[in-house]
């Protein structure tokens, strides 16, 4: 039996944890993808500043679902030394808060250049972050993002099987394939299914990229979660909504709750957690 739990980039409601602990509280949802909080990214803050985070999630009954991190997230021609020691720092927080999985990323391309150029660099520096997290019992999840080398589905294996390495992972997000122009479903899945670990919920729009809620999008997200929920896949689904400019929600659904929200984070949350509510609810999760 597949089970889905939910969890959610909550620096997208507020930059406060408090509000951020609050509005998921009120969603039902007790697990947070930690990206920013307190009005930094959470990779910046001390190990001393994460314990006293940790200690106001356990007060309210919060744990981490994954530490949303930006490692990878630069240019594959940056110095490597201070991000190697950002992804070590990383390793001592999650241990810290108690999560096993770190997201990350491929590193971006130089703009019109061909990323098989630079597939050797990407592969030696995801060969240091596999070396360095051996034996933390942590996993490492591979998020595809546009313009880095794993913004293909073909790219994002090529990382997986040359690291080879039981604890590098796959995160999956629909609307980050469709802004760059790939099928979602079946071909980003096909190639990736054996590896998902770990889901982002976003979805978005081949016609101009715009990221709009689960289901009402490009991104075939209802096909990829029934064929996880078949394939009886247990672990995190992450909402990420990224619709703060997301119009017209009102015409399509006049009757939901969310549409008495005043403007701002809490009412985006509300308008992707009822998108995805929707789907889970016809696919029987």
């Amino acid at each position: 039996m597949a089970r889905f739990i939910l969890s959610a980039f909550a620096d997208e409601i507020d930059p406060m944890l408090t509000t951020q602990m609050d509005v998921l509280d009120s969603h039902g949802i007790k697990y947070i993808e930690m990206r920013g909080v307190n009005g930094r990214n959470f990779t910046q803050h001390t190990a001393r500043e994460a314990r006293e985070i940790k200690k106001q999630l356990d007060d309210r009954g919060f744990k981490l679902s994954a530490i949303g991190s930006p490692i990878g997230k630069i240019k594959i021609t940056d110095d490597f030394a201070p991000h190697l020691d950002l992804f070590k720092h990383t390793m001592e927080l999650a241990h810290i808060m108690e999560t096993k999985y770190i997201r990350m990323f491929s590193f971006f391309i130089p703009e019109n250049e061909n990323p098989l150029i630079y597939r050797d660099e990407v592969m030696e520096r995801w060969s240091r972050f596999i070396e360095a997290a051996k034996g933390s019992d942590l996993i490492l999840l591979h998020e595809n993002e546009k313009d880095i080398y794993g913004d293909t589905p073909e790219r994002c294996l090529d990382l997986i099987e040359t690291m080879n390495c039981p604890y590098l992972k796959a995160v999956f997000d629909p609307a980050n394939f469709v802004q760059c122009d790939v099928e979602v479903f079946p071909r980003a899945f096909n190639h990736l299914k054996d590896h998902i670990a770990y889901m982002h919920i976003k979805d978005a729009l081949y016609i101009d990229h715009h990221v709009v809620p689960a289901g009402y999008g490009d991104g075939r997200v209802w096909d990829v979660l029934k064929a996880l929920y078949d394939k009886g896949f247990e672990g995190f689904l992450s909402l990420e909504p990224h619709l703060g400019d997301f119009v017209g929600f009102k015409d399509l659904e006049p009757s939901s709750p969310a549409n008495k929200l005043p403007e701002g984070g809490p009412k985006q949350f509300a308008i992707a957690k009822e998108a995805l509510d929707k789907i889970l609810a016809e696919i029987g999760g």
